[in-house]
């Protein structure tokens, strides 16, 4: 058993992903916490968390895997990975919603693309998780729900449970070929957060808020409307995410902002409807999550 989950450990390190133990049969991290750190080794400079201890050096997991069983947790924000996470209803509470595959699927097709071809696993529970190589720059942290329903991310802040580990419930087990494909730029644009607007003088907010609003409305709907095939639907998305907390605070009316939207996408060459379901699920998400202005006092 030992010498299995080594070699799944050995195998995660030599694609350059950063690995670090589980508990025999467990998802949890088998590190010490700070409350029992000693202070030494590698936490002599402080405590030393899993993401910062996790390692492609094969001799520190030699040394690790030979003392126990452990199964395999990849950090994926250290590994440059972000990683789908698609669940299934049940593991959510929910035996009648679609679950990850099927949603995250019917968001490709949106997107105009097929589910994207890459290195996946199966989760115990009947989900999968879809490793992408993160984009060059973007620290891009964990959401739940962000992307759709039973359908979560992995990236800085979290880890997965490698192929080969095994808990009470099964086996994770890689189901193809060792590529791991780049994050589609549609799916960057809906995890990429939204810049938050300049802070503002405390006199004259109003006033001056519209009129950066009417500004960013002009610039975002030039940039769709001028995107290239390819990036069409990301740069769609991105500026309903950034318009929307306009709405929200009242300074741009939605129709006006569907309007402007609604023709940038359709001259960029997008159809009527995919600009339509890209705008109200874009423009719901920002609205909802920017009820409170940022630039207030």
């Amino acid at each position: 058993m030992n010498e299995r989950l080594m070699r799944a450990a050995l195998e995660a390190a030599a694609r350059g992903w950063h690995v670090f133990p589980l508990r025999p049969g467990s998802k949890v991290p088998a590190l010490h916490g700070e409350r029992t750190c000693t202070r030494t080794g590698p936490c002599a400079g402080g405590h030393a968390k899993w993401e910062q201890r996790a390692t492609t050096d094969p001799a520190r997991i030699r040394a690790a895997w030979s003392r126990a069983p452990f199964n395999v947790g990849i950090a994926t924000g250290p590994s440059g990975l972000l990683v789908v996470d698609l669940d299934t209803p049940e593991h959510k509470g929910s035996s009648d919603a679609p679950d990850g595959a099927t949603t995250f699927r019917a968001l490709c097709e949106r997107a105009g693309h097929a589910v994207p071809t890459t290195y996946r696993t199966r989760t115990p529970s009947g989900g999968e998780h879809l490793y992408f190589t993160a984009p060059n720059g973007a620290r891009l942290a964990n959401t739940a729900g962000t992307v759709a329903d039973s359908v979560d991310t992995r990236a800085w802040g979290g880890y997965v449970v490698a192929a080969g580990s095994i808990t009470p419930t099964g086996p994770y087990e890689a189901l193809c070929g060792p590529e791991t494909a780049a994050l589609p730029a549609w799916l960057q644009a809906i995890l990429q957060p939204t810049p938050k607007p300049s802070q503002a003088p405390s006199t004259a907010i109003t006033g001056q808020s519209r009129r950066y609003a009417d500004v960013a409305l002009a610039n975002e709907a030039r940039n769709v409307a001028t995107a290239q095939v390819g990036e069409r639907e990301a740069k769609l998305f991105r500026a309903a995410r950034a318009l929307g907390r306009f709405v929200a605070w009242g300074d741009l009316p939605r129709s006006v902002v569907e309007q402007a939207l609604q023709a940038g996408g359709e001259a960029a060459g997008l159809s009527a409807s995919e600009c339509r379901s890209t705008l109200r699920s874009a423009l719901n998400w920002s609205i909802t999550h920017n009820q409170a202005r940022r630039d207030a006092a």
